[in-house]
């Protein structure tokens, strides 16, 4: 091969690696933030990888720790997706105390230090699906007691006030605590879900919109217990979580995991749950462009 075809080879694939960043970081701002989400992006607009084939979570995390896609990323990392092949098999990582404590104070950190951002970015998301099939869920008559957990700046508190509700949220951020009890005038209290310290049999629904998917999977089953304790008899639980193929690690500085729907349920189950019901989200649009799984349980 000359030097001329080297070099059009070469452009061709720095072409192809530039497109591929740009959706990568198009998806992510559609709040697709797991390999396989992405990959679903990437199918579903009929993008395919070099070699004319469909994309896996685990295709999307290897090209994301590539040198070309780190080299193109706007924000010079690759390490907003999950890295980890995204496949059953894949096992799940084993964690010791003092990465479980990285994990808890660099996350935690991340929301303290982009807490305003977060606050404006998030005030007017429209969560009212969520809202509504967790409020449908709930047994006997108004007001319920609801614990909003991983309230973040309150939005969610307030909302479930505003319509009578008694509601305790709960954050590990410090920021999104001070933020929540201004806005709201509820009590919110400061505990991460690593240690959580919750009343007995006090409340008769926990909403935990897009938060538990910060628990690593070792530790799941012990956030769970919690929240089973803290419900009242036939409580309901409400999860929000960014879909995946049961991958977990760093996504920039905060620590996910991206659960499939079969697995999610082997969790909630062992914990003593029943499913109510399921759907994606956004609402209205094909299964790729669909990155969040919520799921409405019961205790039983």
């Amino acid at each position: 091969m000359g030097n001329g075809q080297m070099t059009q080879r070469r452009e061709e694939i720095e072409a192809f690696v530039r497109h591929l960043v740009a959706e990568v970081e198009a998806a992510e701002a559609e709040g697709m933030v797991s390999p396989q989400a992405i990959a679903d992006h990437f199918n579903g607009k009929g993008l395919t990888t070099r070699k004319g084939r469909g994309w896996t979570g685990a295709t999307v995390a290897k090209f994301l720790s590539s040198p070309g896609a780190k080299r193109y990323r706007s924000d010079g990392n690759a390490g907003h997706v999950a890295q980890q092949a995204a496949d059953r098999e894949t096992p799940l990582p084993v964690l010791d105390n003092g990465q479980l404590r990285r994990i808890t104070e660099t996350t935690i950190g991340h929301y303290d230090q982009a807490a305003e951002d977060y606050r404006r970015g998030t005030l007017d998301h429209d969560v009212s699906q969520n809202r509504a099939a967790f409020l449908e869920a709930m047994q006997g008559e108004p007001p319920y007691s609801i614990l909003d957990l991983g309230c973040g700046p309150g939005r969610d508190v307030h909302y479930f006030r505003s319509l009578g509700h008694e509601v305790m949220g709960l954050d590990g951020s410090v920021e999104f605590v001070a933020m929540a009890r201004r806005y709201t005038g509820c009590d919110i209290l400061h505990q991460d879900f690593l240690a959580l310290d919750l009343p007995a049999k006090r409340f008769d629904g926990v909403f935990a919109n897009a938060s538990l998917f910060h628990v690593p999977g070792q530790e799941l089953p012990q956030v769970l217990q919690n929240i089973v304790a803290t419900l009242k008899s036939r409580g309901v639980l409400l999860c929000s979580n960014p879909r995946g193929n049961n991958q977990e690690d760093w996504s920039g500085d905060r620590y996910g995991c991206f659960w499939e729907l079969a697995t999610w349920r082997d969790y909630l189950t062992a914990a003593g749950f029943t499913e109510i019901r399921h759907y994606y989200r956004p609402s209205g649009r094909p299964r790729h462009q669909q990155p969040w799984l919520v799921t409405v349980w019961r205790k039983a």
